[in-house]
């Protein structure tokens, strides 16, 4: 990995620090709000999340609440949260910038950060951009154009053919909602490409204040989780005070390096 100071001023960095990808003004235009309003539901974003997904979250059928439930409600608390957190976000980019190469999926992107940041990599092929609800897909269509990003480098997808195969596999604030996330290790590992990279983060936590009910914090799953992550994946070492941790596929190197001492 190159550390060299050229990593401040890289497309993706540069331009997140500078406005969030002018991510204020996409929404804003996106809904056709006024400035006032969208201040409003940014502020009281978080609160109104969680207060819909204790209403009509159910682990017999997540996917439901984040396609038909969440609606806007997603949109404003993503957004408010990458706008307080432009520091540790641009940091997570620095990583994405450092690794992301070929083809790169961002599973379950959200508001698509961190696609159209690996988009702007110039060693990045093709990005696919996985995520459930229907709004945020048009919602990351829209920002891509705003950002002049060519149309053919993004693909879109809402489930994920068995047969891809990826160079980067980007997962970040996700897993905790996966009924099972050790099954969607299992299948990451299966997608990479040998010498791939998967740059993940998780928190099973459902917060101090029950702020985040769609969390899964169930022990024993998580304790699968961690066993499937160590026994597959070797993990990479980053100089970046983040969360977000990167791995490549735990494999055998071939012998004749394994016997250099």
């Amino acid at each position: 990995m190159n550390r060299d100071s050229s990593l401040l001023s890289s497309p993706s960095v540069a331009e997140f620090k500078r406005n969030s990808f002018d991510l204020e003004s996409h929404l804003q235009n996106f809904l056709q709000l006024d400035q006032e309003i969208l201040q409003t539901k940014l502020a009281i974003a978080k609160d109104a999340l969680a207060a819909l997904a204790h209403q009509d979250f159910s682990w017999t059928n997540p996917d439901y609440f984040y396609q038909e439930k969440v609606k806007e409600t997603y949109l404003f608390e993503l957004s408010a949260w990458h706008l307080s957190s432009q520091e540790y976000i641009g940091e997570t980019l620095r990583l994405i910038d450092d690794y992301g190469s070929g083809k790169v999926l961002d599973f379950g992107g959200g508001i698509g950060t961190h696609a159209l940041a690996a988009a702007m990599n110039s060693r990045v092929e093709q990005v696919i951009y996985c995520d459930l609800n229907p709004l945020h897909h048009e919602f990351v269509r829209f920002r891509a154009k705003q950002l002049n990003l060519d149309a053919n480098k993004l693909s879109f997808y809402t489930e994920i053919p068995d047969q891809l195969k990826f160079d980067t596999i980007i997962c970040l604030d996700v897993i905790e909602h996966l009924p099972s996330p050790t099954a969607q290790l299992k299948k990451f590992y299966d997608w990479l490409n040998p010498g791939g990279k998967l740059i993940i983060n998780w928190y099973f936590f459902k917060g101090f204040n029950q702020e985040y009910p769609f969390h899964l914090d169930d022990p024993k799953i998580i304790e699968s989780f961690f066993q499937t992550l160590q026994k597959d994946f070797l993990e990479i070492f980053h100089p970046y005070h983040i969360t977000v941790r990167c791995y490549r596929k735990n494999q055998a190197l071939p012998e004749e390096n394994q016997t250099r001492g």
